[in-house]
């Protein structure tokens, strides 16, 4: 088994996710005591939230690019970035690499794509939801549509995520208008959504909707046992294109 390198503290309830996924994954296709090999780096994520508000990404860049860097020269084989806003600087970390680093964009476009789904809603933080760097990879590179929520409605999913699910908090008022905003996308011609922060799973599970939902944070994580358990030649190839 190879070692998987996780960049983590984005949050770290989130980080926790990963590792349970990843170990729990690992277990079940190898049985008994068997546990996943693999590095954490993990921020303190009021560094980095602080440099998201102010704009500073090229330093929030360079951050990422150390913790990348630092986790290849510890021996790991495949790197994660635990979190979805912080892909905004995949390529420029991947440019710094030699190991391969897993997009969580094409992950999840694979199980989109295996469901024959081809436009999806998608929940997240605003930089996530309004920059282009996320919603353009899935319709340059996979032919998938993404549809957002309305302005008032992307305020409240962010304001969510960092005011509750970051510090611990998953409250039902919470839930129900997330939910009531997975509705609105539907009827805008959503066909499923996408969890695009690896918090909102915290929050949010399918069996709270009939609305096919893309848990991007088990996807991830479960797509980067694969890899390094050797399975699925066709998928690594189309994920590290």
């Amino acid at each position: 088994m190879k070692t998987i390198g996780l960049i983590g503290g984005l949050s770290w309830e989130s980080t926790s996710e990963y590792y349970r996924i990843i170990n729990e994954q690992v277990r079940s296709e190898l049985g008994g005591v068997h546990s996943a090999k693999c590095l954490l780096y993990s921020f303190d994520f009021e560094e980095i939230v602080r440099l998201q508000k102010s704009g500073a990404w090229d330093m929030a860049t360079a951050k990422m690019v150390n913790a990348a860097v630092t986790l290849e020269r510890a021996g790991v084989d495949l790197i994660l970035i635990c979190t979805n806003t912080m892909h905004k600087m995949a390529e420029e970390v991947q440019s710094n690499l030699s190991v391969p680093l897993l997009h969580i964009v094409d992950a999840t476009a694979s199980k989109i794509k295996e469901a024959g789904l081809d436009c999806v809603g998608l929940l997240g933080t605003k930089y996530t939801m309004d920059k282009d760097f996320y919603k353009d990879r899935f319709q340059m590179k996979h032919d998938i549509k993404v549809i957002t929520p309305d302005e008032e409605d992307k305020e409240m999913v962010h304001n969510v995520i960092f005011n509750e699910l970051c510090q611990g908090k998953t409250l039902q008022h919470s839930k129900e208008r997330y939910l009531e905003v997975i509705e609105r996308l539907r009827e805008r011609g959503a066909q499923a959504v996408i969890l695009g922060c690896t918090e909102i799973s915290i929050l949010i599970q399918q069996s709270d909707t009939s609305m096919k939902l893309f848990d991007t944070t088990s996807i991830h994580a479960k797509t980067a046992v694969e890899l390094v358990m050797g399975e699925d030649n066709n998928k690594k190839k189309m994920i590290f294109q």
